[in-house]
């Protein structure tokens, strides 16, 4: 069992796993390194993605449900409960007149003389104004960020191609798109080089499709001098 100024362990989080996955919700006790909280109970009530976040314990602590770092808590006790501080009674305070602070109401009752010799005396009543104890600080919980998204424009073996992914999950399977699409694409990353390079493979795929196109019409003109001759032929 970690101590109360450790936090949580590799295998005490795997037990609290294994709770909560049994329907209890384990009891913890905040640390020092959870602020103005530490040495409260709450209760785990689910453990999140520790790689999405670091504060993957979401613990019951009131009416709220905040996530901590596994070193913002520890296992509790048995028999641990949320530690109540119940404020020190006020004595009866005897002072001289003074100027009082906004929390204390003064009322003066003169005490009458008794007998000559016995010293006057003035009884200062002290009313205490009972004040509610200042709200410990409630750590607030950080809203998860979006995933990142990545769009990527690919070229290989002679196709250009563009896929989508946000975080894991992929958005958009790599698909085929025009040389011309991909252009106006890179046209709009204004990086110094991206554009030229580009436009070298397409200049380079220009050459090559016209030599196959010139090699194509040089053998349809050869077939269809053939395809004369045999007609003449027949």
């Amino acid at each position: 069992m970690g101590a109360a100024g450790q936090g949580l362990s590799t295998d005490e989080v795997q037990g609290i796993r294994e709770a909560l996955a049994a329907g209890r919700k384990p009891k913890v006790v905040f640390t020092a390194a959870a602020g103005q909280i530490a040495g409260q109970v709450g209760q785990v009530v689910e453990l999140t993605d520790p790689a999405v976040s670091d504060e993957f314990v979401v613990v019951r602590f009131g009416r709220d449900e905040l996530p901590f770092a596994p070193a913002d808590v520890a296992v509790a006790p048995r028999g641990a409960g949320r530690r109540v501080v119940e404020p020190k009674p006020e004595a009866e305070v005897v002072a001289e007149p003074v100027v009082a602070e906004p929390e204390f109401v003064l009322e003066r009752a003169p005490v009458p003389e008794q007998s000559r010799g016995d010293e006057s005396r003035e009884e200062s009543k002290v009313d205490v104004v009972e004040t509610k104890p200042a709200k410990r600080a409630v750590k607030v919980a950080k809203p998860k960020a979006p995933a990142g998204l990545t769009v990527t424009l690919q070229y290989a073996e002679g196709e250009w191609t563009v896929a989508a992914q946000q975080g894991s999950k992929s958005l958009a399977k790599p698909y085929v798109v025009k040389p011309a699409e991909a252009l106006r694409m890179v046209a709009l990353v204004d990086v110094p080089g991206v554009q030229e390079a580009v436009e070298q493979i397409l200049s380079a795929e220009r050459a090559e499709a016209e030599q196959q196109a010139e090699k194509l019409r040089a053998e349809l003109a050869e077939i269809e001098a053939r395809l004369a001759e045999l007609r003449e032929a027949g």
